[in-house]
């Protein structure tokens, strides 16, 4: 395991307990500096960096919830590779900086690999640190393209904005028969842009006309100008790639202003309702979004998760969560498949790994990005029904 570099002293110091650590190949000299701190080398210490407090925490808290429920149920049934998982959380508030803080602390211990950040900002700060010290790296949920690009150490669980606006303009055209779109876009997210800007392109090569691209910032509460213009263009497709707080607020003025489009969203809409009156579902009645999972999957795999996490949890999981659950197992199966929790044997077997979870089965692209299927989701009477599978291939 490649630790960050130490101070001399430091690392004089850390080789009096050498020999009371386990032997573990190549990765021997660099685990001091840990093994000194634990006094053993017994277990597999996995670190996850997430909002746990702030607008987006509902986010990390489920992403989390799920990696918690994975962990107690790795360690029940004897742990990776023999050694009990031990998993530690920081809150980095969806925030770059604190994100990369978090990193440079827990890097001070030993880490066999790291899960998070969660939204894409900071997990692709993250993925930058952890470039250079070659640490095993997966994002649960992180959906931006470049958090993975010529990263050798660097991988996710999820899909990304790419994949989810070719497979959405591709569904608005063949499913929904839409002729023309309009783009509702946040200009402050990266996330919200590389969706739009994937689906404008793709939906004017599918032969529909985009017939408005408007956009508002972080802070905007009031979408009036920004509706009017669309309500002119009487799209059939009103396309919404934000969060679900922001789609929250701005479905409801869509039909206010009178604009009687099929919404259409990517995964950031996933738990909306959560957050939305009840007297505002009419608003979002038959909206679509792209998602990674689905509580309808009749697997038993599949089922034996909700079960466990409602048990856990008293509530039922969303995506993240099952992204967290199968971030874990993924990382499990790459460790027994290396026979070592060395960083680089791992990065390997990730590489080559054909990985069946929750989220569905997927091998890796050349970008480490997972090759899956998205669920399209349908809103009906306040809750999440899903419609359909939609790959790339569709679209093409």
């Amino acid at each position: 395991m490649k630790l960050r570099k130490k101070l001399a002293v430091g690392m004089l110091l850390a080789g009096l307990f050498l020999t009371a650590c386990s032997n573990d190949g190549g990765n021997e000299g660099k685990k001091v500096d840990a093994c000194a701190k634990k006094q053993a080398c017994d277990s597999v210490n996995l670190v996850t960096t997430a909002p746990l407090t702030g607008p987006v925490s509902v986010y990390g808290i489920t992403t989390n919830n799920g990696i918690k429920l994975a962990v107690d149920e790795v360690n029940a049934n004897g742990g990776i590779l023999g050694k009990q998982i031990e998993w530690f959380e920081y809150d980095d508030k969806g925030e770059i900086t604190d994100a990369v803080t978090n990193y440079n602390n827990l890097m001070q211990d030993e880490v066999e690999a790291i899960f998070g950040g969660v939204p894409s900002k900071p997990s692709l700060a993250i993925a930058e640190s952890a470039a250079n010290d070659e640490v095993v790296y997966i994002t649960p949920t992180g959906t931006q393209a470049n958090i993975t690009e010529g990263k050798e150490n660097a991988f996710r669980t999820c899909f990304t904005d790419p994949f989810q606006g070719e497979v959405l303009a591709n569904f608005s055209k063949n499913n929904l028969d839409a002729k023309k779109v309009a783009i509702l876009r946040n200009q402050s997210s990266d996330f919200s842009m590389g969706v739009a800007d994937v689906y404008s392109k793709k939906a004017k090569g599918l032969g529909m006309e985009v017939v408005a691209d408007e956009s508002y910032g972080d802070n905007d509460t009031d979408f009036k100008a920004q509706l009017t213009k669309v309500r002119k263009e009487n799209p059939d497709v009103l396309f919404i790639p934000d969060y679900y707080e922001k789609v929250a607020l701005i479905v409801p003025q869509v039909r206010e202003a009178g604009i009687e489009a099929t919404l259409v969203g990517a995964d950031g809409w996933d738990t909306v309702l959560s957050v939305m009156d009840k007297s505002n579902f009419d608003a979002i009645e038959g909206s679509y979004f792209a998602n990674q999972f689905t509580l309808e999957d009749p697997s038993e795999k599949v089922q034996n998760f909700v079960k466990a996490y409602e048990e856990k949890y008293g509530d039922k999981p969303s995506t993240f969560a099952a992204e967290g659950y199968d971030t874990v197992y993924l990382y499990k199966q790459a460790v027994e498949e290396a026979g070592t929790t060395e960083w680089d044997k791992v990065i390997e077997a990730l590489k080559n790994i054909k990985f069946d979870g929750i989220t569905g089965s997927f091998t890796y692209d050349e970008n480490h990005n997972p090759i899956k299927t998205a669920k399209m989701m349908k809103i009906v009477n306040g809750e999440y029904k899903f419609d359909s599978d939609a790959g790339v291939e569709e679209s093409k």
